[in-house]
């Protein structure tokens, strides 16, 4: 009888992660694809692998950022997370997504130039400029979490920014919660750079957990 106990609690287990077949009364939870943490974990570096292969560019950080936050819904929704759906996503909007990586790319060079100037300094009011550069450089971050989140090939890039500011207004503390996956992304890539594979699977993880804290929200007011 215990075996039996034991093997039903192991399918409501594979059940409700949506990793194994139903059970009669027991419906998957959400987002049952993160319930198995450490396949979680697995996947966000398997993804931050493949999402810095596609952002040694520079400029095609945005696509590979787009594409790898797609992957992970798909795998905390237990849908179809094969890895030859994200590069599909990688061929359908990186040409499309120059549009937003050279101006990106610009505007962090040119901030980054300012904060090194401003360190050395050269520059009257330095502090102030470096504070200013650092800001600019964090905005420029969560501008590009947000539209990357908001992207599909259905909606294209010009949708996916012009989305940024409601996204924001909509759930400023949810903007905070990128702010700081930027910075968290930012400051393991200084301590060591290949941190940086699984500093930008986390930023990943993060814009597609900042929308389901808010729906869990809304579930439990109810």
């Amino acid at each position: 009888m215990s075996e039996e106990r034991r093997a039903r609690r192991a399918a409501t287990r594979e059940a409700r992660s949506g990793a194994g077949p139903t059970v009669s009364g027991v419906e998957p939870g959400v987002n049952p694809g993160a319930s198995a943490k450490f396949g979680l974990f697995g996947e966000v570096l398997t993804i931050g692998l493949m999402m810095t292969v596609v952002a040694l560019g520079v400029v095609t950080l945005p696509i590979a950022l787009a594409a790898g936050i797609r992957h992970l819904r798909r795998f905390v929704a237990a849908e179809d997370s094969r890895a030859g759906l994200f590069w599909e996503d990688v061929r359908a909007g990186i040409l499309p997504s120059l549009v937003v990586g050279v101006p990106a790319a610009v505007i962090a060079a040119v901030l980054t130039i300012d904060i090194v100037v401003a360190g050395s300094g050269a520059l009257p009011g330095g502090q102030a400029i470096a504070v200013v550069g650092w800001a600019g450089l964090l905005v420029l971050c969560v501008a590009l979490l947000a539209a990357a989140g908001a992207w599909s090939p259905a909606l294209g890039w010009i949708g996916a920014v012009r989305a940024v500011p409601s996204i924001v207004r909509a759930d400023a503390a949810g903007a905070a919660y990128l702010a700081a996956a930027a910075v968290f992304t930012g400051v393991v890539t200084w301590a060591l750079a290949p941190l940086f594979i699984a500093g930008i699977g986390c930023a990943a993880l993060a814009v597609v957990a900042v929308p389901a804290r808010r729906r869990r929200g809304v579930h439990h007011a109810g």
